[in-house]
């Protein structure tokens, strides 16, 4: 189906008997790679009953005539008779779970326990402790808030202030159990030119985060319109004298412009590897 635009459009549906995390994750993976087309998102979690899996089956049905186009089902359903009613659609169903299954249980000679939610069950208690640990440390560490506990940090983020620090930090906690304090560099830092003192002892920890001086200037409007805060050409200078500082001191910085929470994590992680993450 096009768009008014004349743009494709096709809905998406992410269905799951847990929270639908996967599935959307996974999909979203293989979707970033059309971006010709527009995808209208519908997000149907917790399928765990007949009931919800024939509701699942005539919401599809009904989008599929509205669109006039058959839309796409990325599922992490495990139950069998749930994936028939799905498939009775005539959507383009795609589940996880049946693509790499079926090739593990050839692999190890054994079938597959099929217990619902599992993935997110007693069998992560552990690391769900680790995240919730690391979530609240991240929190309690934001925005230079404390200089109380850096020891305990996995890793100190640096950077201008609204260079993506904050979210980045989020994530890390609660995608990997990172603990991630995040300092800004403020106009008395250039000023002074050095790092605050608070960070000097944990130098090894540190990873920097820089941005094009438009988008930040694009950002900080949003916040404080007509702003000194959000000035371009202070954006300029705060950006540039953030990274003099950076190659000062031999951090190891990226950009996050152009590059998602995921892609900046996913660099950091490979940067930090702390002990016992994967």
């Amino acid at each position: 189906m096009a768009s008014s635009s004349g743009q494709i459009s096709r809905t998406i549906f992410y269905i799951s008997d847990g929270t639908g995390i996967t599935a959307e994750t996974l999909g979203l993976s293989l979707l970033t790679q059309f971006n010709d087309v527009r995808f209208n998102t519908v997000r149907l979690p917790f399928i765990d009953t007949l009931e919800k899996a024939c509701d699942c089956r005539d919401r599809i049905q009904r989008t599929f005539e509205q669109d006039g186009a058959r839309p796409i089902v990325f599922s992490t359903l495990v139950n069998e008779e749930f994936n028939r009613i799905l498939g009775q659609t005539g959507s383009l169903c795609l589940n996880f779970f049946d693509t790499f299954i079926a090739p593990i249980e050839t692999e190890l000679g054994i079938k597959r326990s099929e217990t619902v939610g599992r993935t997110h069950g007693e069998i992560n208690n552990a690391d769900y402790e680790r995240r919730i640990s690391a979530i609240n440390y991240t929190l309690s560490h934001d925005d230079g808030i404390t200089d109380l506990g850096l020891e305990e940090a996995d890793v100190i983020l640096v950077g201008v202030s609204r260079c993506g620090k904050t979210p980045t930090s989020i994530y890390l906690a609660m995608q990997f159990g990172i603990r991630a304090a995040n300092f800004p560099l403020i106009p008395e830092d250039f000023e002074n030119q050095c790092f605050p003192k608070a960070l000097s002892r944990h130098r090894e920890k540190l990873f920097g985060l820089t941005i094009q001086p438009a988008r930040l200037a694009q950002i900080r409007t949003e916040r404080r319109p007509n702003s000194r805060y959000a000035d371009l050409e202070n954006c300029r200078y705060e950006i540039r004298e953030a990274e003099r500082m950076m190659r000062q001191q031999g951090i190891h910085w990226l950009d996050s412009s152009l590059k998602s929470i995921e892609e900046i994590s996913a660099t950091i992680m490979q940067e930090i590897r702390p002990s016992g993450r994967k």
